[in-house]
């Protein structure tokens, strides 16, 4: 991964990097909802993703309008790290509200979800596309009046029964799971770490299906 990060370096005067860049502050928006109920829950992997880059950089997220939100610098980038607490539902609000106060354009933002979809721990990150029946996604797309924003998904299975989903995606995480989470996870912010370093479209080739 170090080396991955170096090659990024040794490539950022060449012609086909990506002129957003030229904007150095970054919104990362880690889907969930508050509360002990939901702590450690499929549905706030989200949250959980910013949690694992938090800790690894020694960063406090501190309660501000709409969310938890700390900031990371790395490289000369500015990563606005956002955990909404206006419950899933709406989590559009806090999004939109964040990228007016920090005057953060719509390409620079990445909003990090859960995805019954893909199998446990994958990575699929994309630049548009439906909500998929995700809740927070369809009041994103509702409240920004559009479907053309990156979204990083992160598998979570589909290994329940029929009529069970919505215990399953609001349980807690098996032990299995729990065991193979903190390198998926990992892997997850490194790859947040690329969307600000290399842009989008090298992000997706390198992370996405791992």
């Amino acid at each position: 991964m170090l080396s991955f990060f170096k090659n990024i370096f040794n490539t950022e005067s060449n012609s086909n990097y990506e002129a957003s860049l030229d904007m150095k502050k970054f919104l990362i928006v880690g889907l969930g909802n508050i509360g002990e109920k939901y702590h450690n829950t499929r549905h706030n992997v989200g949250f959980k993703i910013l949690d694992t880059l938090a800790t690894k950089e020694e960063l406090s997220f501190e309660t501000q309008k709409l969310g938890d939100v700390c900031t990371y610098k790395f490289k000369g980038r500015s990563f606005i790290l956002l955990k909404p607490s206006t419950y899933m539902n709406l989590s559009g609000k806090a999004v939109k509200y964040w990228m007016t106060k920090e005057n953060i354009p719509l390409e620079n933002v990445l909003v990090l979800t859960d995805d019954l979809n893909l199998s446990f721990g994958q990575i699929r990150i994309k630049t548009k596309g439906s909500d998929g029946g995700h809740n927070g996604l369809k009041d994103i797309q509702n409240t920004l009046q559009t479907t053309n924003y990156n979204r990083l998904r992160f598998g979570i299975s589909d290994a329940f029964n029929k009529g069970n989903q919505v215990d399953y995606v609001l349980g807690k995480w098996s032990q299995e799971e729990e065991a193979a989470l903190p390198e998926r996870l990992t892997l997850t912010a490194e790859a947040i770490k690329s969307f600000g370093l290399a842009g989008i479209n090298t992000t997706m080739n390198h992370f996405n299906g791992k």
